[in-house]
């Protein structure tokens, strides 16, 4: 019997949870039936096929970014605090048990699909935007400090992803330097 508690979001979630666990091939309807115990007919009752579900979960992944980026914007505060938060966007993820995981999963998944790796690619331009936006409201222009800093947040969010450790005093130690060596 179907369990009432499956909702689409359920079935994200356990999507995003097979991705990071399994890759992109776990996301088929019978493997992530099995692992929510339940049958694929729930899957169907929710999604038409499973590439209507692997794009409801890749707009689920982008609206999250971009609401997670948006709350970082909105925080009052010095430019250089806020550009502490904002090097920090990637490793807030809030998706699933899988955390810190699903940013590195998605842009693996990317590698092998166009349609994620143009969603992962307007995701990475506005962050970079914004990076660099903040970073000219400090007075720093250089467009190479807004890549190194983009990169660093996305390498710590892999290491996180892997060892479950927090990368945030890391990250702020990383813009600490950047700030003193050209501010």
């Amino acid at each position: 019997m179907v369990r009432s508690s499956l909702s689409p979001d359920r079935w994200i979630d356990a999507g995003f949870d097979a991705l990071v666990a399994r890759g992109p091939a776990a996301l088929k309807a019978e493997a992530l039936a099995r692992d929510l115990g339940t049958t694929k007919g729930s899957f169907y009752w929710h999604f038409k096929d499973v590439p209507e579900f692997h794009r409801a979960m890749l707009n689920r992944w982008e609206e999250d970014c971009m609401r997670r980026l948006e709350a970082v914007l909105e925080q009052e505060g010095a430019p250089v605090q806020r550009l502490r938060h904002l090097s920090q966007v990637v490793e807030k993820e809030e998706h699933s048990e899988a955390g810190a995981a699903i940013e590195p999963a998605m842009r693996a998944w990317a590698r092998g699909d166009e349609t994620i790796a143009d969603a992962v690619a307007r995701v990475d331009g506005r962050r970079m935007a914004e990076l660099s936006a903040i970073l000219k409201d400090i007075g720093l222009s250089n467009p190479e400090l807004a890549r190194i800093l983009y990169a660093a947040n996305l390498g710590m969010a892999e290491l996180s992803g892997r060892d479950g450790q927090d990368n945030a005093e890391a990250l702020g130690t990383l813009v600490d330097l950047v700030l003193a060596l050209y501010g």
